[in-house]
């Protein structure tokens, strides 16, 4: 009878459910850091809702757009969209923006746990607060391959306190305004402008007040000694990579963009812009009460003037009070900006967690490729404009979402022609600026892959125009996850073939390329859909950086979409010339 009782358990608690909800969009006054400033909000709160879900579930979003000026779309960072791609919520890509005043209904499974996040996708609307935590959770009977007793979700962020409309004007303009380093970092939205404690340690000057304002106090993280807490870790970042550490606390690296890694410690770890981890903190390792700082920082760039504070956190352990007492020490210090062989042992450190468990759902990548696309990341002038170009080309989306040009046959919609799979000159040399009579130009061309190929990318960097000057790149793939082969320096050759890791490589949705280096992925192209893969840093993609991958193009022209996301530039025209009286 006890075992009758436990199956049907097991049935009821793992069926999946229809998650509703109603998201009304619009500008509101908030104080992210302390300084009161403008915000894109989600039902009047900053950051965005929270999304709690189960594998397997399928989330309702009725989304409206009070902006009044502006469109919108909502990009749900990390979820495949397996038969739902115009639900990916990426302007002119998948899906028309949503118009003021229009509402639109977003409709998608779950199909993994994970730590995801979701942010605009339209202008540089992430840029202005636009973004939000995606939690799934593992479905019953399947457990995660480690045990806790509590869980933190910190989303982190960084902010600027000039408008963002401003900044896409300087982005644009003739010579190029670059928008500068953040403000401001911010832990689930919270952050302290101007806070000597951050910058450094004087308890006898300490300005901060952290309990000025209630929307930028610390987040606190209460834990109870001798237990064991996952911390999951997503960036949503428009500019800045990321260090975060917790004060005299080791942590335990778990899970990677939504996939299982085998453990590692660390005393610190890197996260770039479109990255997720969890991170295990065990609490016996300090006194059994007392307070610590939970810090982030900024990583690859250089610090502006005046330097980026770190944001901070407080991490209480019960019974001490946390506002009665901060922690008496320095907050702790980030590694070196420019430290990258810090870096480069982290993301090398990261390997897939293999085993027979069903719920690890991992397998090696195919051993060989079908194709091979090397995309060079360069700055270029086009037309004195200064653009980001990858193959000498710099993205534009046209007013028509590849998505519906395709399904409706709309070939002038779009340039057939497709971008080269290699950069034209073999010879370039990486540490050279391009030359400045380039022939780079704008495209909205897209790379075309038949169905079930496998597809091998590189990312190479190079230098910018500014001689001696290489930057990170964090790029993002849309639509599917994909194996991390390696990393390398200088320039990639297939004889650095042999380096890549084939037997346990990382799955991950976002991966950086490293300056003057290389990185390669590889992933399967099982996704019918139009998906987009491009640099994750705001400015970057509104400068030109990213591809374009339209694939199995037969089976999008086959599947049932939603109308209502493609209604819009020429197939708009088509729809009002079939439905007209």
């Amino acid at each position: 009878m006890f075992s009758c009782f436990w199956l049907i358990f097991l049935v009821q608690s793992s069926v999946a459910k229809v998650i509703q909800l109603k998201w009304e969009v619009e500008y509101k006054h908030w104080s992210p850091d302390c300084i009161e400033s403008v915000v894109m909000a989600i039902n009047g709160t900053f950051p965005g809702p929270t999304i709690e879900a189960t594998a397997g579930d399928t989330v309702n979003i009725t989304l409206t757009n009070h902006l009044h000026t502006e469109g919108v779309v909502i990009h749900w960072h990390g979820i495949t969209q397996k038969g739902t791609p115009w639900a990916d919520g990426t302007a002119s890509i998948s899906q028309c923006a949503i118009n003021a005043g229009e509402t639109f209904v977003y409709s998608f499974t779950v199909e993994k746990a994970g730590t995801f996040f979701y942010h605009g996708h339209y202008g540089m609307q992430r840029s202005a607060g636009l973004y939000g935590s995606l939690i799934v959770h593992e479905a019953e009977p399947h457990r995660q391959p480690f045990k806790y007793d509590g869980e933190f979700n910190l989303l982190l962020s960084d902010w600027w306190h000039q408008n963002v409309h401003r900044q896409e004007v300087d982005l644009s303009g003739v010579p190029l305004v670059f928008i500068g380093e953040p403000q401001s970092l911010l832990i689930n939205g919270k952050g302290q402008y101007n806070c000597s404690i951050a910058a450094h340690f004087d308890e006898s000057k300490n300005v901060c007040n952290f309990t000025e304002k209630e929307q930028c106090k610390p987040e606190i993280l209460q834990v109870k000694p001798n237990k064991k807490y996952r911390i999951r870790l997503a960036s949503t970042t428009a500019l800045a990579s990321l260090n975060f550490m917790i004060q005299g606390h080791k942590l335990e690296v778990v899970e990677a963009d939504g996939n299982y890694v085998k453990p590692f410690l660390v005393d610190d770890l890197d996260i770039y812009s479109g990255e997720s981890y969890s991170v295990l903190l065990n609490t016996n390792q300090g006194p059994p009460s007392g307070n610590y700082w939970i810090s982030i920082g900024i990583r690859g760039r250089k610090p502006g003037k005046p330097p980026t504070p770190p944001a901070l956190a407080i991490l209480n352990y019960y019974p001490m009070t946390p506002v009665s007492k901060h922690p008496s020490s320095a907050p702790p210090v980030h590694p070196v900006w420019d430290n990258y062989t810090h870096s480069k042992l982290f993301s090398n450190s990261i390997k897939a967690l293999t085993g027979p468990k069903s719920y690890l759902n991992y397998k090696p990548p195919p051993l060989k490729q079908d194709r091979r696309i090397v995309l060079l990341n360069t700055q270029n002038y086009i037309n004195n404009y200064t653009k980001w170009t990858i193959n000498n080309i710099s993205l534009t989306l046209p007013s028509t979402p590849y998505l519906g040009a395709i399904k409706y046959g709309i070939d002038n919609a779009f340039t057939q022609q497709s971008p080269p799979d290699h950069y034209n000159s073999p010879n370039y040399n990486i540490n050279y600026p391009p030359p400045r009579d380039t022939n780079a130009i704008h495209s909205n061309a897209v790379y075309k892959l038949p169905s079930n190929k496998v597809i091998d990318v590189v990312l190479q960097n190079a230098n910018m125009l500014t001689e001696g000057h290489s930057e990170i790149h964090p790029w993002h793939l849309h639509g599917h996850d994909f194996w991390v082969l390696g990393y390398g320096e200088g320039k990639f050759s297939d004889a650095n073939e042999t380096l890549f890791n084939t037997v346990d490589p990382p799955l991950r949705n976002t991966v950086v390329v490293y300056p003057y280096g290389w990185t390669a992925l590889r992933f399967e192209a099982d996704n019918p859909g139009v998906w987009a893969f491009h640099c994750h840093i705001e400015p970057h993609l509104h400068m030109g950086m990213g591809v374009i991958f339209a694939e199995a193009v037969e089976e999008i022209k086959k599947m049932k979409v939603n109308k209502e996301a493609l209604v819009c530039g020429l197939t708009g025209k088509m729809f009002m010339n079939s439905h007209r009286d």
